[in-house]
């Protein structure tokens, strides 16, 4: 359709068929277009309007017997036929993973110290998938709940404001921020408070992984 389109002299069209006459080609040859070398607006092109499969991030997860848990020789194949800034590679037994669904916190943390690990195979594929999506969680904290919120790495302060509500990004005034690492030391708002812990920030804040927020807001 492109094609017969682009034959009337239309510069825009004529720049997508060019772009589809590569990714095409491309394909052919058996490629994922992720590992082909793209222009920015091109990149954007294949995955926003195109929804190209093979340009997505991908997650490989390589189901081991629990005595390979650090690698073996299927491993090592499959990490060097992947390519390293489009895909992560996780390494995980579901046996193992099924005896550590049982058990509680205690047991959990004494049965992954038996076998050298320090975290539960989900939880590095929850970081993995976190990771190569670009995502980060910042937390808003209450009297009864707490609750965190997902956004993407880089967005400032209104723009995570809006994710709780889009009235809070349109009357952004400011942000108060506890970092995590004070927040945990010092167990509770008020204490980070007194501590003077509590940075006051504006409009142009790049909320970071891990953030204690509360916001300031008028309509």
């Amino acid at each position: 359709r492109t094609e017969k389109a682009a034959k009337y002299g239309d510069a825009k069209l004529k720049k997508e068929m060019d772009s589809l006459s590569k990714a095409k080609e491309w394909l052919e040859k058996g490629n994922n277009i992720s590992t082909m070398e793209i222009h920015e607006t091109e990149e954007l092109y294949y995955r926003k309007d195109l929804q190209l499969l093979t340009i997505k991030p991908e997650i490989y997860i390589a189901n081991v017997e629990e005595h390979s848990l650090n690698g073996n020789l299927y491993v090592d194949m499959l990490k060097n036929s992947i390519s390293p800034d489009r895909a992560e590679l996780i390494i995980i037994s579901a046996a193992l993973e099924a005896q550590l669904a049982e058990l509680n916190d205690d047991e959990k943390m004494m049965f992954l110290k038996e076998y050298g690990l320090e975290e539960p195979g989900l939880n590095k594929l929850i970081k993995a998938a976190y990771h190569i999506l670009d995502l980060i969680t910042f937390f808003t904290v209450g009297e009864k709940e707490v609750k965190a919120w997902t956004v993407r790495r880089g967005w400032k302060a209104p723009e995570a404001a809006g994710v709780i509500h889009t009235d809070f990004e349109k009357g952004f005034i400011r942000a108060e921020v506890i970092k995590y690492d004070e927040f945990i030391h010092y167990r509770n708002e008020s204490a980070c408070r007194d501590a003077g812990k509590i940075a006051i920030e504006g409009k142009d804040y790049i909320v970071q992984d891990g953030d204690i927020m509360h916001f300031r807001f008028n309509v």
